[in-house]
């Protein structure tokens, strides 16, 4: 059955809708040296250095570093960072209003988003959040594609989340949910239109289209972010495609199992604990139905941490879950599939976790994600640096694990081949460092 994890306890503190990024929804777990040297100054607005940074990290992390660039420069800078800083809270950690800093992060932007957005405040009392709409689509989708399977089996459930998610057939949201479980139980044609997305999959088990917003602080007191406008964009592919099955047995009165695997502890709790919430929303939705069919929800928690998360998902695999909505960093959920899903055929369909090697994942078509890959928003944040900003130099300061890694690699290769622009540094940093004065010197150096 649903654990119900505390329907308003993860929503003290986080403020308004689009107050908290996932922290991680990209990354979380490894490490490595300090980037850069200790050379060069550049701290000011004038001199050498370029005209702008985007920096790539956590909310942890990131008070730090933003007290050290407030401290050393005039502040001039524009600023550009991804969803993992998306923390309205920030200004007034920081203690500066952070006005020159603009963000990016994926949006909920499917054709069913104010149905979901209903669904959730009649439920929770309050405004969704960041990547909860790829939770709830995440586990609705496998809810579905175990209702067309007829049995609680990773690879017959890998087989249908295509089939029920895209074209063709009859068409169904979180608004008529109940009517598309009960159509995929008897062996119906859908096609589920999701809160996030039109959650249709393509070859690689990514989405194949995918909105983005964009963001800025509303200063030390406002506790928010501001979202400025959103904007769509499409694959190549936007009907999807890649292996999917021709019909699905479906089959009533037996009981549907699934595993939410986020954090509900660690670096990404707060946000963790809403994203929980929205997964657990479709299930409640059936059990509170009347139709002939149950779902068991089981709630691990990842604890942020690749250790943990394995561990977490062993937990559900031995309780005999064939598919599961998570993880949520792609730092945990890269060595959870591999190590996990992948070797106990197991649908991982992760709501937020956006790095690119998830894509590339020798995964048997068992992996799959709600949230969009960086491969987008990497483009994403290089047009907001150039056509938005105007800048045409920038420097990047990342996380030192695949998501700061790749991305800051994704944002330069668009920035300087695409825009015209040039990079002038891309320089990594450690979580948890008591300053980053030497690695924004790096950043800034001509």
């Amino acid at each position: 059955m649903v654990r119900d994890i505390g329907r308003r306890e993860f929503l003290v503190g986080t403020g308004t809708a689009g107050t908290v990024g996932l922290a991680g929804c990209i990354g979380g777990g490894g490490s490595g040296g300090e980037g850069g040297s200790e050379s060069g100054t550049g701290t000011g607005s004038g001199g050498s250095g370029p005209d702008m940074l985007v920096v790539i990290g956590y909310p942890q992390s990131g008070i730090q570093l933003f007290r050290d660039y407030y401290s050393m420069t005039d502040g001039q800078h524009d600023i550009l960072v991804p969803d993992g800083l998306r923390d309205g809270a920030m200004p007034g950690q920081v203690g500066n209003d952070m006005a020159n800093v603009i963000g990016t992060a994926p949006a909920a932007g499917g054709p069913n988003q104010e149905a979901f957005n209903q669904l959730y405040q009649d439920e929770y009392g309050s405004s969704p959040g960041v990547f909860t709409s790829q939770s709830y689509d995440s586990v609705a989708i496998q809810i579905l594609a175990n209702a067309a399977a007829g049995a609680n089996d990773g690879t017959a459930i890998r087989d249908q989340m295509r089939r029920i998610a895209n074209p063709e057939g009859t068409e169904y949201g979180p608004q008529n949910f109940l009517g598309a479980v009960e159509a995929a139980a008897n062996g119906e044609d859908i096609n589920y239109q999701g809160a996030s997305s039109a959650t249709n999959f393509n070859q690689a088990g990514d989405p194949a289209s995918a909105a983005y917003a964009i963001w800025e602080f509303q200063g030390t007191d406002q506790q928010s972010t501001t979202q400025i406008e959103v904007q769509n964009f499409q694959g190549e592919n936007p009907s999807g495609g890649g292996p999917s099955a021709d019909s699905g047995p479906g089959g009533m009165g037996r009981t549907i199992d699934v595993g939410i695997l986020l954090p509900e502890t660690g670096d990404l709790a707060s946000v963790g604990g809403p994203m929980i919430q929205a997964a657990q929303l479709p299930a409640m939705q059936v059990n509170d139905s009347d139709l002939d069919l149950e779902v068991n929800a089981q709630v691990e928690d990842t604890q942020t941490s690749p250790s943990a998360g394995v561990a977490a998902a062993e937990t559900l695999v031995n309780a005999g879950m064939p598919s599961v909505c998570g993880s949520a960093s792609s730092g945990v959920n890269i060595p959870v599939s591999q190590e996990v899903f992948i070797p106990n055929q197991i649908v991982g369909c992760s709501p937020s976790s956006t790095a690119l090697s998830v894509t590339n994942l020798e995964d048997d078509d068992y992996i799959f994600r709600t949230a969009p890959s960086d491969q987008l928003q990497g483009r994403v944040m290089a047009q907001v640096a150039s056509e938005r900003l105007g800048n045409t130099t920038a420097a990047t300061l990342y996380v030192n694990n695949d998501y700061g890694q790749q991305l800051s690699n994704r944002y330069t290769e668009v920035f300087e081949n695409t825009f015209g622009g040039t990079v002038t540094n891309q320089v990594a940093f450690n979580k948890g460092a008591s300053s980053y004065t030497s690695v924004i010197e790096t950043a800034l150096s001509g």
